[in-house]
């Protein structure tokens, strides 16, 4: 695995090694040992997988009392993933990074505790996998803007597009509200 840090160092991009032979390919998705040389320590306890038709976009969402770091990659399809810093303490609050992530190119981004994370589906049937490192926490769980312009997130958006969302994900707090993190 190639290991290389985004524009928010804490952001990393995951490249698997890819074996392609007559009878197709394999790639580890997860190995404990090649994480933790990269720095990259983590202890996943639950899996989630979704589906999303083109122009879905889910998020920003995280937890405040239950922080996630989540390790994401598309078995399907493709998608724009964002990852925005939520760390008070942190040079890069504030600040967020976009990742393309699709089932062809196979990356995966490494997304620690204390981040924002949505995506918006750039293809038709996207199926979406994300590890997380704690338990999904309801009464913990919050939404950041998708369009606050503080943020100014570059969404891969066609004039006059507007994305599809949930009504959570409508109606999210912008940076100056959210509650963050120390």
């Amino acid at each position: 695995m190639n290991f290389r840090a985004s524009r928010i160092p804490a952001v990393v991009i995951v490249e698997p090694v890819v074996l392609q032979d007559a009878r197709g390919t394999f790639l580890e998705t997860w190995e404990a040992r090649k994480f933790a040389a990269a720095g990259l320590s983590a202890s996943f306890v639950q899996d989630n997988h979704s589906s999303s038709r083109r122009g879905v976009l889910r998020g920003l969402h995280y937890q405040v009392t239950q922080p996630q770091g989540k390790l994401v990659r598309v078995t399907s399809g493709e998608v724009f993933d964002v990852a925005v810093d939520l760390r008070r303490s942190s040079p890069t609050f504030g600040q967020w990074v976009g990742e393309t992530l699709s089932a062809a190119n196979r990356r995966m981004l490494w997304i620690p505790p204390g981040f924002a994370h949505g995506f918006i589906a750039l293809s038709e049937n996207t199926e979406f996998v994300y590890k997380c490192t704690d338990f999904y926490d309801r009464a913990g769980e919050r939404t950041l803007r998708w369009d606050d312009p503080h943020l100014g997130i570059a969404w891969p958006l066609a004039d006059g597009f507007e994305p599809i969302l949930s009504e959570k994900d409508r109606c999210g707090a912008m940076l100056k509200d959210a509650e963050c993190f120390p």
